[in-house]
């Protein structure tokens, strides 16, 4: 069997051009408008952050300790007072300052020391400070007043009550009572600076207990006075204290005087004078 293929008209036309790969085009961002700005304040500049510089440390103010000084004038011994810093040996400070002796102002006032250098505690035990021997020189007059002032300056602690010197007894504050002066002026101190109202007190044996007291500006002229009872009198000692009130326009030298009036003629007997710095006082 014989096929024949039969042949059909040929068709002619155009396919169109060949296709081709698609460009990729990366796409235009959007255009934003910039914001317009605002219209309130302007927001301030951030400040410098400030450095915290801390306080310096207060100073404390130093501790101080003031200690009473028996010192020897015609014959007798009278205190004043020292304020030194503060020490754990006392006993051994008021020793020292006993033989470093008075201050200027102490010795135009009289005052004078027998106690010398290298005079030390050598323990204190059951109130009872022990030294060595003090030294002889003088007579017996001047080692009892040398004894004294070291008696009544360590007694004034309230760890002694009682003083003993080398292998001798113990002795106290009675043994050398004597050595006392009729009036003692316990305060004010000699040369210390002192403002109205002004008290002054100490111990007296006078006649009717009746202890006198007047204040003096630089030139001698009373500007306060009145007197006072001590708590004893007429053959033993007693305590007193009292206050004066004074007017100065300026500060200036000045003379506190406690006294007895004599019974037999009013004039000022066993006047005691103590030299001070008055504050002005209206």
């Amino acid at each position: 069997m014989v096929v024949v293929g039969g042949c059909g008209e040929p068709r002619s036309g155009s396919l169109g051009p060949a296709p081709t790969a698609a460009t990729s085009t990366p796409p235009t961002p959007p255009v934003i408008a910039p914001e317009p700005p605002p219209t309130g304040p302007s927001p301030e500049a951030p400040r410098p952050t400030e450095t915290s510089t801390p306080p310096a440390p207060t100073a404390q103010p130093s501790r101080t300790v003031t200690v009473e000084l028996w010192y020897v004038r015609d014959g007798r011994i009278v205190p004043t007072r020292r304020t030194r810093p503060a020490t754990l040996a006392t006993s051994r400070l008021a020793l020292a300052e006993l033989a470093a002796g008075p201050t200027a102002a102490e010795a135009s006032a009289g005052l004078a020391t027998l106690v010398p250098t290298g005079v030390e505690v050598t323990r204190i035990a059951e109130a009872t400070a022990v030294l060595g021997a003090v030294p002889t020189t003088g007579g017996p007059a001047a080692v009892r007043l040398r004894e004294a002032q070291v008696v009544w300056t360590l007694t004034q602690f309230p760890t002694v009550r009682r003083v003993r010197f080398g292998t001798a007894t113990s002795v106290d504050r009675t043994d050398y009572a004597d050595l006392l002066p009729p009036i003692v002026v316990t305060t004010p101190a000699i040369g210390v600076r002192i403002a109205s109202p002004v008290t002054v007190a100490g111990t007296a044996d006078v006649f009717e207990a009746t202890v006198s007291v007047r204040v003096l500006d630089g030139s001698g002229r009373e500007i306060a006075t009145t007197f006072s009872t001590a708590s004893c009198g007429t053959g033993c000692r007693g305590d007193y204290r009292v206050s004066l009130v004074y007017r100065l326009d300026r500060e200036q030298a000045g003379t506190v005087e406690v006294y007895e009036v004599s019974p037999a003629d009013g004039s000022r007997t066993k006047l005691v004078a103590v030299p001070v710095r008055l504050a002005a006082s209206r």
